[in-house]
């Protein structure tokens, strides 16, 4: 079997034994991921791989809002904040720019490492 089919394989397969919780940390760290590439990207001057990477994170905070429960009255603080987000990618995709896209890679990092503490928070308490 071929390297990158089995590296698909077990990508796939994490994917699917995933929980929810872990599902939603894999997403914020896709977006972390495809944030820095859009930078490399933007520093090389490569602007459809800025682009495509762009819009994979747009793609990921759309996830994020469409998914929100709003039963809850946190999940409209989070949407404003996805909202936020959604409105600077569309300025540093217009003007392929390094920094506003720091600044949408700093948010989601510390989303994600919150998420990351809730996780623990719950897996000790045996909740997740």
């Amino acid at each position: 079997m071929p390297l990158p089919n089995a590296y698909s394989q077990y990508n796939n397969s994490k994917v699917l034994t995933a929980s929810p919780a872990e599902l939603v940390l894999m997403l914020y760290d896709g977006a972390i991921k495809f944030c820095n590439i859009a930078i490399s990207a933007i520093e090389e001057k490569d602007i459809q791989k800025a682009h495509n990477n762009i819009i994979k994170v747009e793609k990921i905070i759309d996830h994020f809002r469409m998914t929100l429960d709003m039963s809850y009255p946190v999940a409209k603080d989070f949407d404003r904040v996805y909202e936020y987000l959604a409105r600077r990618l569309l300025q540093a995709n217009a003007g392929k720019d390094k920094e506003i896209m720091a600044e949408v890679c700093m948010h989601l990092r510390s989303m994600r490492d919150t998420w990351k503490e809730v996780m623990r928070i719950n897996r000790v308490k045996g909740a997740i």
